[in-house]
């Protein structure tokens, strides 16, 4: 059975992103849910208010990474990923934390595997940024974050397919289309 193909949603926090899978999702596509807003959900529920400040918070999300994308139905040629961990490497530079070697061996991994599409669809920001528990992020800053994404994506030879602000299905549509003339 051939690898399947795993496409990775990125871009600025609040874009969107979260949205674009669920919609994927409910038209039959696997997809895999955003790993650093899940244990930051976890966390908070702890007792813990901020756990990105938490010095194991960067390789922790990148171990829960590489959980879900190998528990991901391998029979399924086509699965989405809200985020890897090329993206958790863009929040470790993003809070200036130094690059922990669980987030090391797998960016390694992911990048001798040729685990995802060369393609990376960037969801652009929206103009807005609503605030949650797990997002207490001002808009400039989340611009500056998608800019870290991109940077690191481009660093890593992905090509960015740019998935322009707008309503959800055209935006799903468009990554539909894209995925579909790659066959």
């Amino acid at each position: 059975m051939p690898e399947p193909r795993r496409y990775v949603l990125t871009g600025a926090p609040g874009a969107g992103k979260t949205t674009i899978i669920e919609v994927l999702h409910r038209r039959g596509h696997v997809t895999v849910r955003e790993a650093a807003t899940d244990l930051i959900a976890e966390r908070q529920a702890q007792g813990y208010a901020a756990p990105w400040h938490d010095t194991d918070f960067v390789d922790a999300v990148a171990a829960l990474q590489h959980h879900r994308q190998v528990e991901a139905d391998a029979r399924q040629p086509v699965q989405f990923y809200d985020r890897s961990p090329l993206c958790t490497l863009a929040l470790a530079r993003h809070l200036g934390r130094p690059i922990g070697p669980a987030l090391i061996a797998e960016v390694d991994r992911i990048m001798r595997e040729r685990t995802y599409q060369r393609p990376v669809f960037l969801i652009s920001p929206l103009g807005f940024i609503r605030h949650t528990a797990a997002r207490q992020i001002s808009y400039a800053d989340t611009l500056a974050f998608a800019r870290l994404h991109q940077e690191v994506y481009e660093d890593h030879g992905y090509q960015l397919v740019d998935v322009p602000a707008g309503p959800v299905r055209t935006r799903v549509a468009l990554i539909e289309k894209h995925v579909s003339c790659a066959t």
